[in-house]
């Protein structure tokens, strides 16, 4: 802690972003307090940080992080032994930093892959100190105590991936076999995803629960309809139906303008980006792409809609209140349907009136 104190990083400021990183992961606060004991102590967790086919987003998204600074603090919560953007050395001596921290630390560090992994022609095309993505990713991992994938390149393919998908990109656990891999998919990925996921495993010695895509639940158990704050808008039936109008300026729903929230799995609507409100697409008034999802992200045109994966009713939003001004044709069929089946309803009831008269006349 005092090396920390000696950076201008208060020991307040410390705790906060380690229960930042605990409640991102679903721990309670006293899990917070364990991850920074376990972080300003000696043995810090050790990581290798590799890049593939991404655009380094994810690694930005990092160090925007202000709780306090990220950038400040990565080297007190973690021992990042090689990370190709932030490190100082280059070529040979890049080298010879992972090459010393995978023998220092075999078994014991966390493997963190930036970028999908390029599989066509012997993945000739990403090539990092002579050697392919797909050697590197394999070689690493065979060390690494476990291997996290961050943003969606990592997790699934990601933009590399898109149609056609000309360099045969995939995700980290299509090359990695036999070792634990947690995909953080996201572009970029939420940061507090990551330092949560990563700061739980070199505390407790556990990852989160994972989904069936390998994804922890904490943060994609949900999809962002569900816990959007326009949900309301959109169980009251109001929609923004373009860029700009009343409803668009007024924060309805961006459902008709092709917002894929309903059937995305992120915690982006409740865990903001560098702590600030509103810092994600929907808080900004642009739809949700899905980019945590391989079937949606760079696949399903922008301003086309999705179906509503997990309807749910309102709980005490207003009701709709729909415009009578208007006879649709379908209002008309309604009331057509129910005057018919009052008509029938009365003429069935007069015959049997009349018949039950009749028979008892013929008695009397």
């Amino acid at each position: 802690m005092a090396e920390l104190e000696t950076e201008g990083v208060s020991r307040r400021g410390f705790l906060k972003v380690c229960s930042l990183a605990a409640g991102a992961v679903g721990l309670p606060a006293w899990a917070g307090e364990k991850m920074a004991e376990k972080a300003a102590g000696s043995a810090k967790p050790p990581v290798i940080w590799l890049h593939f086919q991404e655009c380094t987003g994810c690694s930005e998204s990092l160090l925007r992080t202000s709780a306090p600074d990220v950038a400040e603090l990565i080297l007190g919560l973690v021992s990042l032994d090689y990370h190709e953007t932030l490190m100082v050395p280059s070529g040979y001596q890049a080298e010879k930093s992972l090459e010393e921290s995978m023998e220092k630390n075999a078994g014991n560090y966390v493997l963190v892959v930036e970028g999908a992994i390029p599989t066509k022609d012997n993945g000739i095309y990403c090539r990092v100190g002579g050697h392919t993505a797909v050697e590197t990713a394999k070689k690493v991992a065979a060390k690494a105590a476990a291997v996290i994938s961050i943003g969606s390149c990592a997790s699934w393919g990601g933009i590399p991936s898109a149609d056609p998908n000309p360099t045969g990109a995939v995700g980290v656990d299509k090359v990695v076999t036999g070792k634990p891999v947690v995909n953080i998919p996201g572009c970029p990925a939420n940061p507090y995803n990551l330092l949560g996921t990563v700061l739980q495993f070199a505390t407790f010695g556990t990852l989160p629960a994972l989904d069936g895509l390998g994804r922890p639940k904490f943060a994609y158990a949900r999809t962002i309809h569900e816990d959007c704050p326009r949900r309301p808008h959109f169980d009251a039936g109001r929609f923004a139906q373009k860029y700009g109008d009343e409803g668009h300026r007024e924060g309805y729903c961006l459902y008709k303008l092709g917002c894929k929230g309903p059937a995305t799995h992120a915690n982006c609507s409740l865990n903001h980006f560098v702590e600030m409100p509103g810092a994600w697409p929907v808080g900004i008034g642009h739809p949700c792409v899905g980019c945590t999802e391989q079937k949606i992200g760079f696949r399903v045109p922008l301003h086309d809609t999705v179906d509503v994966e997990r309807p749910t009713a309102p709980g005490t939003y207003p009701p709709i209140h729909p415009d009578h001004s208007v006879i649709t044709p379908a209002v008309v069929g309604a009331s057509a349907a129910i005057v018919g089946a009052l008509v029938g309803a009365g003429y069935v009831a007069t015959k049997k009136i009349t018949a039950d008269s009749e028979k008892h006349a013929g008695k009397e």
